[in-house]
């Protein structure tokens, strides 16, 4: 039995009459266009989620059957147009997600910062290093992963953009533009389903955003690049994950203590130089193909 949070939204009617998915009806276009309350319900979820734009009408159009394909095709599911037992279900997805009110009066009282878990699919908010509160996030896919890395919050918004959500925290991340924000998708929280960014439901981000000042270090961790995946050399004012892979590496290895933000600078550049001096390499201060190499031979290690 499934129960259905309305801190959210109100329960439709469907929550109370078909709770087991299974006895839910069958809903599709037709000729004429089949109407009801359950299609009602069905558009309001849609425009909830987000893929619903039209007039709630209780009717099972040619609109309404293209929002659901759109949903389907978003949640992994076969795009027919057709919501049966498992659109039903991933639909009552949005219902199950519990979505906290602020019951938090204050924020933390240290020092802030954020670490973001994208195998766990987690946010947490630190006060002087120790977790305060954790969060579910969407991350990137796998075509547009998430930036892992160290970076810190440069600007924050309200309202910053359609599909953001109601609040925006920008991400120093210098090859694209990344942030913390909302969504209008509750449903996508706990996947991997945006362009790269940490999507968190709108409620939460909204609490947080009080307690997070510009200048925020935000770490984000999850997984260790392989070395072999270089495939250009790297020296000053270059950019990019590959960047960051080096600086951790740099890191580890005791050759330098600068942040890991995908900024080749005059830090990482004097780093490489002791590395290349240590390992008698030319002194250039470019991470060639040669140095890399090296790399990954302590990396087997």
């Amino acid at each position: 039995m499934v129960v259905f949070i309305g801190i959210f939204f109100s329960a439709p009617i469907w929550a109370y009459e078909c709770s087991d998915f299974v006895s839910c009806p069958v809903l599709k276009a037709g000729d004429p266009a089949p109407t009801g309350q359950f299609i009602a319900d069905l558009q309001k979820l849609l425009k909830t989620a987000g893929y619903y734009h039209e007039k709630i009408n209780g009717k099972y159009d040619q609109v309404t059957a293209q929002s659901v394909k759109d949903f389907q095709k978003d949640f992994n599911l076969s795009a027919d147009g057709v919501v049966g037992v498992k659109t039903w279900d991933a639909l009552a997805d949005l219902y199950e997600e519990p979505v906290m009110t602020n019951t938090l009066k204050e924020g933390p009282k240290g020092k802030i910062s954020i670490l973001v878990d994208v195998n766990k699919l987690q946010l947490h908010v630190l006060d002087d290093g120790k977790v305060f509160k954790t969060y579910p996030i969407a991350i990137g896919t796998s075509k547009t992963p998430s930036p892992v890395g160290e970076y810190k919050i440069i600007n924050k918004a309200v309202n910053w953009g359609t599909g953001f959500g109601t609040r925006w925290m920008g991400l120093n991340v210098p090859w694209g533009i990344y942030g913390i924000h909302g969504t209008n998708k509750p449903g996508s929280i706990g996947r991997a389903a945006s362009h790269g960014c940490f999507r968190m439901f709108n409620q939460h981000v909204e609490e947080i955003f009080p307690w997070i000042p510009i200048g925020t270090r935000v770490r984000v961790i999850g997984y260790t690049p392989k070395f072999h995946s270089f495939t250009r050399p790297l020296k000053l004012k270059s950019s990019g994950q590959d960047v960051v892979m080096l600086q951790y590496r740099l890191q580890e290895l005791g050759f330098s203590s600068d942040p890991a933000d995908g900024r080749y600078g005059g830090m990482t550049e004097l780093a490489v130089k002791i590395f290349e001096a240590y390992h008698m390499l030319p002194v250039d201060g470019t991470a060639d193909m040669e140095m890399l190499k090296r790399l990954e031979e302590y990396q087997k290690k």
